[in-house]
C-alpha cells in the first residue's frame, strides 16, 4: 500500500510530503498517535481523527477506504440539498412537512417520540400491550 495514495483516497494528500520526509510507511503507519501526526504538521483535530480512524480500519482488517472524487476533496463549499422524507403520517403531520424545514420538521417528531416512548415506559400497563401488538 502507498501511503501517499492512501491519504489522497481520505482526501488528505495536502499531508503525504511530511509523511514521505518523515519516513512514514506501511509498517510505521499503525503505530502513529496523535501527538506523532500533530509533530507531522496535522494541526486539525478533525483530520487528525479522520487518519486514526482510518488507521484503525487498517489494523482491524477493514476494507480499503471508498476515495473521495477529487472535486468532492477540492470543494470547500458547503451545499444544502432538498430530500424526501417517507413518514407515517401523524395527525397534521403532512400539513406541517409543508410548513417546515425538513430538519425542523425532524426536531418535532423526534420531541414527539420522546414524549412518546416516556409516557409508554412509565405506564406498566401499556407497555405489555403495545409489545404484544409489535411483535
Amino acid at each position: 500500500m502507498d501511503v501517499a495514495d492512501w491519504l489522497r483516497g481520505l482526501g488528505l494528500e495536502q499531508y503525504a510530503a511530511a509523511f514521505l520526509n518523515n519516513d512514514i510507511d506501511q509498517k510505521v503507519l499503525h503505530r502513529l498517535t496523535s501527538e506523532d501526526l500533530r509533530e507531522l504538521g496535522v494541526a486539525s483535530v478533525g483530520h487528525r481523527r479522520r487518519l486514526l480512524d482510518a488507521i484503525a480500519a487498517l489494523q482491524n482488517g477493514a476494507p480499503q477506504l471508498i476515495t473521495i472524487p477529487a472535486e468532492a476533496a477540492a470543494s470547500s463549499d458547503a451545499e444544502r440539498r432538498q430530500l424526501t422524507v417517507m413518514f407515517c403520517d401523524l395527525v397534521g403531520s403532512t400539513r406541517l412537512s409543508t410548513r417546515f424545514d425538513p430538519e425542523d420538521l425532524r426536531d418535532v417528531i423526534g420531541a414527539y417520540h420522546r414524549c412518546v416512548t416516556k409516557t409508554v415506559a412509565a405506564s406498566p400497563v401499556l407497555l405489555p400491550s403495545i409489545w404484544a401488538m409489535a411483535c
